[in-house]
């Protein structure tokens, strides 16, 4: 799966994106975020406060509890302010 992180969360984890064969047992974004915050501390950095993150499977905007399924693509957003 391609992961694709945004801002902030590019910041802390130091790349645009990364392809990664994720374990089987991940069945949720949920399970994924909290899989790859035990990679790296530039991961658990970016994930820290993960009720704030947004996400977008296949570039459709989805809750954290969605199923991952057979997306190609999971792009994680940090908290967007506008103004």
């Amino acid at each position: 799966m391609r992961l694709v992180y945004f801002a902030a969360v590019r910041e802390a984890i130091g790349i645009a994106f990364e392809d990664l064969d994720l374990p089987t047992h991940l069945r949720t974004i949920e399970d994924a975020i909290d899989w790859l915050a035990a990679q790296s501390s530039g991961h658990a950095l970016a994930f820290q406060d993960k009720a704030r993150l947004r996400f977008a499977l296949d570039q459709e905007m989805v809750p954290a509890d969605s199923a991952l399924g057979d997306a190609g693509e999971l792009a994680i957003f940090p908290p967007v302010t506008g103004g």
